[in-house]
């Protein structure tokens, strides 16, 4: 069984047992989080949420992304301009989907 749901903005294809990275959860490490904003499982389809179904998830770790690059410049002009950036990511294991 799998599930489209909605998670920080994002929509994400999950099923039983899937770890996933998401953007940082405001939830502790190994705690358990529920999302109610489910748009499709396997079973029904959503106008625009199916009503019901929710999707329960542990959160097994909050790391960092790679590093991005940002480097701007215009030619002949002596401007150059270098930037980094790491998006703070969260793992969560899909445990269950309900409805």
């Amino acid at each position: 069984m799998f599930a489209i749901v909605d998670i920080a903005g994002q929509q994400f294809k999950v099923e039983s047992d899937q770890e996933i990275f998401v953007h940082r959860l405001a939830a502790e490490e190994g705690a358990s989080v529920t999302f109610d904003k489910v748009l499709m499982t396997s079973n029904a389809i959503g106008a625009p949420m199916v009503s019901g179904a929710s999707v329960s998830a542990t959160v097994l770790e909050h790391l960092k992304g790679d590093k991005v690059i940002v480097f701007k410049k215009k030619r002949r002009k002596g401007y150059q301009k270098k930037n980094g950036h790491r998006q703070y990511f969260s793992k969560i294991k899909i445990n269950s989907i309900a409805g």
